[in-house]
């Protein structure tokens, strides 16, 4: 059964539970979708309005691009679960003998890589759905603004939230190309990104009390 199929109170219960899933990838996927839902919602608010009407094409363009960042971060948010599973059972594997020790440092190796790559992939979303919402916030209605400010937030918080995910990986991983490269851009994403939400979040806070 899909994370996403279950309601939301009992989503927060298993998060609140010692079950290994979902945990913090997870939550950080789903609520970056909920921040890009806040920006759609605004867009949609915005399509229509006479006022509007000069960016109304660029508006519909973010509404399909928010759209689509929705899916892939709800996807993730099975996706984290998917990768955890192995992760956790090559912790769990015997290290009695050399040869078994050789097994369970390669298993571990071959799924943190693994693992790293949702979160990854997770701050790349959040940070696209970060520059969606600070033109939404030049261009969204005035009825909804402080709405992108709700919505960045939240992104802001899944792209720190996922870049935790892909410390705590890289930690057990002995490529150091590997974990060289990933941090490069898990460090760019994350200056970026947390610029580019607290310019957004002034916007609006400018907007609102002008």
């Amino acid at each position: 059964m899909s994370m996403l199929d279950k309601t939301c109170k009992e989503f927060n219960q298993l998060l609140a539970s010692k079950a290994p899933v979902p945990g913090g990838g997870g939550a950080a996927a789903f609520g970056g979708a909920i921040g890009m839902a806040l920006s759609n919602m605004v867009g949609n608010l915005t399509v229509g309005k006479k006022k509007y009407a000069d960016v109304e094409d660029e508006v519909k363009e973010l509404l399909a691009k928010g759209y689509q960042v929705i899916a892939e971060l709800e996807a993730l948010v099975d996706k984290d679960a998917e990768v955890f599973e192995p992760l956790s059972k090559a912790y769990g594997l015997p290290k009695n003998t050399p040869e078994e020790q050789k097994i369970k440092e390669e298993t571990l190796e071959k799924c943190s890589k693994v693992a790293c790559s949702v979160p990854m992939e997770i701050m790349r979303q959040a940070f696209a759905g970060i520059k969606i919402h600070q033109r939404m916030g030049q261009i969204g209605t005035m009825l909804a603004i402080s709405d992108v400010a709700c919505g960045v937030v939240f992104l802001k918080s899944a792209l720190i939230a996922g870049s935790l995910n892909v410390i705590i990986n890289l930690n057990t991983i002995k490529d150091q190309e590997f974990v060289q490269q990933t941090k490069a851009e898990m460090d760019q994403l994350l200056a970026e990104g947390q610029k580019i939400a607290d310019e957004t979040l002034q916007l609006v806070l400018d907007k609102l009390t002008k």
